[in-house]
């Protein structure tokens, strides 16, 4: 089991302890300890919610410094199709492109062309596949990690394709080796313009079988102003774009799923409708689907929790943006086998959340003691104890974690009754 590297942190001084992360992790990985939230690394899968939902802005996300890229002689980047979305009144994606070079980029490579290569490989790849339906994308990493958490019976539906990022990374990093042989593959820096804190994550771990062809990951926000200042759109800008309404498209929810030319599919955005689609599938209670779309961040990449626009403004101003582009640019022979750069042989392994033990007895013995607890508690989910629910409360005393004594309603007929005799005596 590796040890997951996160890029979600907490700024303890800032953290005022009112529960609002605790109630809306998806997995239950937050705590309120003395006082303050406390994130549960084994559990946290970077999606980003805490950051979203947090009243004081308590969580923020990690990323690199813009200049960590010094190190390296040939700089490129590597746009999210949703950084254009976050710009008011942009027409062509080109003055984006051309500002990142503007900016200090030698090289700008975009993530949409990498986005309709894996569209249609994957369109490709649903007709061959004999694994489980329905299967389910493995472009957004926190619902990669959601899955083999809490759902891990449907880690075999997962696509094993690798997404977009990885694809435009290699090929930005083979084309700048082709078009500067002087230069070794350590004197490339690939930099990822990344709408969450997921992607960080990813690139900081990689998989047990693959390593990020990403160097530097940063945010939406590390850039957007530079770029500002940058993009005059009294010039028309060299044109830079290589993509279509496809990749562009990914950045909202729907966009990946509806470029296969499948109607047997499904797409789904925001944590909370994510997991009651992947219970429903999990159960057997959903009709039959060949491909499913997930997304963490309501919107889809729009929604970002490192985004700086309204995932419903940037939304619509991509359905703007991608009026008069072309459908695609990037073809591929579908009778041609697919390479096999394109697949993951181990999309990694976590212990689940409903697993207690690595001993099934004590497992058994443990999940015995929850329920007798649990019982016992009040049921009212009020938080007060610091975690989600009594559910949570009872696991975290078992576990010892947290003592009984914890429950304040629990005891509220005794501290009432020490409280009378107190004033009593006075």
């Amino acid at each position: 089991m590796m040890e997951y590297q996160h890029s979600v942190s907490l700024d303890v001084e800032k953290c005022k302890g009112c529960t609002s992360c605790v109630h809306h992790c998806p997995t239950e990985a937050i705590r309120i300890r003395d006082k303050h939230a406390v994130i549960d690394a084994a559990r946290c899968i970077d999606c980003g919610e805490c950051i979203r939902i947090c009243p004081h802005q308590a969580k923020k996300a990690l990323r690199d410094d813009l200049l960590d890229l010094q190190r390296f002689k040939w700089k490129i980047a590597l746009p999210a199709p949703s950084l254009y979305a976050q710009f008011n009144n942009l027409e062509d994606v080109d003055f984006v492109l051309q500002g990142l070079l503007d900016i200090g980029f030698d090289d700008v490579f975009e993530v949409s062309r990498g986005a309709e290569l894996v569209t249609a490989r994957t369109r490709q790849y649903l007709k061959l596949r004999k694994g489980p339906r329905p299967v389910i994308s493995s472009a957004c990493p926190a619902i990669v990690r959601l899955i083999a958490l809490r759902f891990p019976s449907l880690k075999e539906n997962i696509l094993d394709m690798l997404p977009p990022m990885e694809v435009a990374a290699a090929m930005a990093r083979e084309q700048a080796l082709k078009d500067h042989p002087e230069f070794k593959s350590e004197d490339v820096g690939v930099c990822f313009i990344s709408p969450c804190p997921a992607k960080m994550s990813y690139v900081k771990n990689g998989l047990p079988s693959y390593k990020s062809q990403v160097d530097v990951v940063v945010g939406f926000k590390d850039v957007y102003f530079l770029l500002l200042n940058e993009m005059k759109y009294s010039r028309r800008p060299k044109t830079l774009s290589e993509s279509g309404m496809i990749g562009i498209g990914w950045a909202a929810s729907g966009g990946e799923a509806t470029a296969l030319f499948n109607d047997a599919y499904l797409a789904a955005d925001g944590i909370d409708n994510v997991i009651r689609v992947l219970d429903r599938i999990e159960g057997g209670d959903f009709p039959a689907l060949e491909f499913v779309e997930l997304n963490a961040c309501p919107g889809g990449c729009v929604g970002g929790a490192m985004t700086i626009q309204d995932p419903f403004i940037a939304k619509a101003r991509l359905q703007t943006l991608r009026r008069f582009m072309p459908v695609s640019q990037n073809f591929v022979d579908e009778n041609d086998p697919i390479p096999e750069s394109y697949f993951v042989s181990d999309m990694g392994s976590y212990k689940p959340l409903n697993q207690l033990s690595d001993n099934m007895a004590e497992s058994m013995r443990m999940l015995k003691e929850i329920r007798i607890l649990r019982d016992e508690l009040p049921g009212v989910d009020c938080g007060a104890c610091g975690a989600p629910n009594c559910r949570a409360f009872a696991e975290d005393v078992i576990k010892g974690n947290a003592q009984k004594y914890d429950c304040i309603l629990m005891h509220a007929d005794e501290v009432k009754e020490y409280l009378r005799e107190k004033n009593n005596a006075s």
